[in-house]
């Protein structure tokens, strides 16, 4: 036909929060034989009104793409799932004519804001509690990381392990139950992929991320061809068969001994480079998909104009977290008891790195150095062994490994200050990481465990309250539909979860007055949970059985 557009991708992360801005990208396709030179850019929420931007000046043939940002951004205003549709219409003014291929869905995830309570620590008696322990499947933990969908309260842990056999994961499926539900994983091929991991960091688009702490991935004693490497947490893909290269979805080869990984955004990563001893930025762009091999597009930049000095001994990490809202990214020098920052929005991409001297092991859309970007020295004094960091507002969280204190520091103001110290007593931590409740989470890759820091007098903002007599849900078992309500309560809305027995959300709806029609038709037989969030943060949990 003439006229013939098709939405193909939207690449807006999956999972984002609540009062925080979206900014709508993706691609559309021109299929038809007339030139375009306009077109209507079109979004909508849920199936509502048409959010519209006229794109103009533009000559697109048969064939071509065009990458878009939409010009209005989506500030979503409550928690919950919210469907993006996105399509082209008034193409040169005119109508497109074939309908049936315009538009493009994705369900995106709205998390509930992480409660910023870390000054709470520095009053009083923290208490630290012990969670998980090698009882659980932890060999040398080194770091952790919340599923993107933070209701889900999943938690992943990744081991050293060791050289030979590769590194493994941990993941607890509801971290905050009495009884921990959790498996370790293997992928087959981890003695290349995932070998003497230190860093996991989890995406927004699902996916997660792990830095190789070997020299050579390949364990032959040759050219160091080891860096990061792509995953998804869907575990009908991750740690399975796929006919090729293990399950991972993505892998680049020039950080060696990378000492820590943090997540940027979509399938954008920054490590510490051990070997090179700077700072790398990894795009993997498109994943190649789980067990194949195509890397050609990725895009990635070093910065090498100061020096991090990673352990001797290959053990203790060197951690790295970016600051989302203000673009600062934190490096965590091991050896130089110090952490530095960099803008990451500063500098210009110039000439190809020193290292290696004969270019990259394999061909690379980018592969670039860096050049005038800002950067400091933000801590100078008090760690002995720095190690994990993580980062809310202007509250910064590090790690020393020596005596297991995690310094709290205000870096409202450079250099930063320290404020005060939890006391672990737990020499032996690496990863750290603030949980959706607020709370401090850490792993001791020495006495093997899992630790969760309560400030003193806490009470967990999500209550779980099990079978609770105000969630009821009948008939159970059910065969096709099943009704959902809430006995005598009246204080607000509620989300309605249910979930699988390894702890997966198989759906979420928003109650309405109260009570809704759950359709389990198409549902395989199995015992499942519904888990009902009210207003006030509290959880009820009932157990359903469903039969066909």
């Amino acid at each position: 036909p003439a006229r013939d557009m098709s939405a193909t991708m939207i690449h807006s992360a999956k999972y984002v929060f609540e009062n925080t801005e979206v900014v709508i990208s993706g691609m559309i396709k021109s299929l038809g034989a007339d030139q375009v030179t306009s077109f209507d850019l079109n979004y909508s929420l849920d199936g509502g009104a048409a959010i519209t931007e006229a794109i103009n000046g533009v000559a697109l043939n048969a064939g071509d793409v065009y990458h878009f940002e939409h010009g209005t951004t989506w500030t979503p205003t409550q928690p919950g799932n919210t469907v993006i549709n996105v399509w082209a219409s008034n193409i040169n003014g005119l109508d497109d004519l074939n309908p049936d291929n315009d538009a493009i869905a994705k369900e995106m995830v709205v998390n509930a804001p992480i409660p910023n309570i870390i000054d709470d620590y520095l009053t009083g008696s923290p208490v630290v509690l012990e969670v998980a322990n090698n009882d659980h499947d932890l060999l040398v933990p080194r770091d952790l990381d919340f599923h993107p969908d933070l209701a889900r309260n999943e938690l992943w842990v990744v081991n050293k392990d060791t050289e030979a056999s590769g590194s493994s994961t941990v993941t607890f499926f509801d971290i905050t139950a009495e009884n921990l539900d959790f498996v370790q994983l293997e992928d087959a091929n981890n003695w290349h992929f995932m070998s003497l991991a230190t860093g996991l960091a989890m995406g927004d688009n699902g996916d997660f991320a792990t830095s190789p702490g070997v020299y050579d991935a390949n364990h032959n004693g040759g050219a160091p061809f080891t860096g990061p490497s792509l995953w998804s947490t869907d575990l009908d893909i991750y740690a399975q068969p796929s006919g090729g290269n293990g399950s991972h979805l993505d892998m680049l080869h020039v950080n060696p001994e990378c000492q820590g990984i943090a997540h940027d955004h979509l399938n954008r990563y920054w490590v510490t480079d051990g070997y090179n001893s700077d700072v790398t930025m990894v795009d993997f762009m498109a994943d190649h998909g789980p067990g194949n091999d195509d890397h050609t597009d990725a895009v990635i930049r070093r910065y090498q104009e100061f020096s991090i000095t990673k352990d001797p001994n290959d053990h203790i990490v060197s951690h790295l977290v970016l600051d989302k809202p203000t673009g600062w990214l934190y490096v965590v020098d091991h050896g130089g008891q110090r952490v530095m920052r960099l803008d990451i929005n500063s500098g210009t991409p110039g000439g190809a790195p020193s290292w290696p001297a004969s270019g990259p092991y394999e061909p690379y859309e980018e592969y670039s150095v860096v050049n005038g970007y800002t950067w400091e020295e933000i801590i100078s004094t008090g760690l002995t062994e720095p190690a994990g960091v993580d980062v809310i507002g202007d509250r910064l969280l590090v790690s020393d490994h020596a005596n297991g204190d995690i310094v709290i520091y205000d870096i409202s103001v450079s250099p930063a200050l320290e404020l005060g110290r939890i006391i672990t007593n737990s020499p032996g931590i690496m990863g750290i990481k603030i949980g959706p409740d607020g709370r401090v989470w850490a792993v001791n890759a020495t006495t093997h465990k899992l630790l969760v820091v309560d400030p003193e007098g806490f009470t967990v903002g999500v209550q779980e309250q099990v079978n609770n007599d105000l969630l009821q849900a009948y008939p159970n078992p059910a065969t096709n539909e099943v009704l959902v309500f809430l006995d005598r309560y009246t204080a607000g809305t509620a989300v309605l979860e249910m979930l699988d027995a390894a702890g997966r959300l198989v759906n979420r709806e928003r109650m309405v007055n109260n009570q809704i029609r759950l359709n389990v038709a198409g549902t395989p037989n199995g015992v499942y949970h519904l888990r009902v969030t009210l207003e006030n943060g509290t959880q009820l949990r009932q157990p359903l059985m469903v039969v066909h």
